[in-house]
């Protein structure tokens, strides 16, 4: 049974890459947090290494799918718990303030959220450091994780594990 209210929401905005989203789910899974594909997909939900990245964890995923960002904001109307992260933001992650059922949003592999979407939300945004100059971002799933294990850290949630 999925809980009414998970740790925290991980929001995937038009998710090109279906191994990243896999690995996103087995890590939604494994931390009881809930997952949004907001569309269009760049993949099908059946795809083969959609289901290979998430192996048997897919009926402990607790998924929620959107066609695009119109449905999905009229369910959930830009939460005042939601912080937005990408390689344009000024604040590191880690200056963020996490409390348990925060909305945490991640762009596509190759678009990211886009500057126009980000600029309405700058100072809900936050990116990761990377300090090679030649590596423009981190891999989706990677970035996820480091995100979600913060934000479970602060909220003591990883203490009650």
């Amino acid at each position: 049974m999925r809980p009414a209210e998970p740790n925290l929401h991980i929001v995937l905005v038009r998710p090109e890459i279906p191994q990243n989203t896999g690995s996103i789910a087995r890590l939604a899974a494994a931390t009881k947090t809930r997952l949004h594909l907001v569309g269009p997909l760049g993949f099908s939900l059946e795809d083969h290494y959609l289901k290979r990245a998430g192996l048997d964890y897919w009926p402990l995923v607790d998924l929620h799918t959107y066609e695009g960002w119109d449905q999905f904001a009229a369910i959930h109307r830009d939460p005042p718990h939601a912080k937005f992260f990408s390689t344009h933001a000024a604040a590191s992650y880690l200056d963020a303030h996490y409390a348990r059922g925060d909305f945490l949003f991640f762009g596509s592999e190759t678009a990211g959220l886009g500057r126009e979407f980000l600029s309405e939300r700058t100072g809900r945004a936050y990116r990761i450091p990377i300090f090679e100059s030649g590596v423009r971002s981190l891999n989706l799933s990677n970035a996820v994780s480091i995100v979600v294990y913060e934000a479970l850290r602060q909220t003591g949630a990883l203490n009650a594990s």
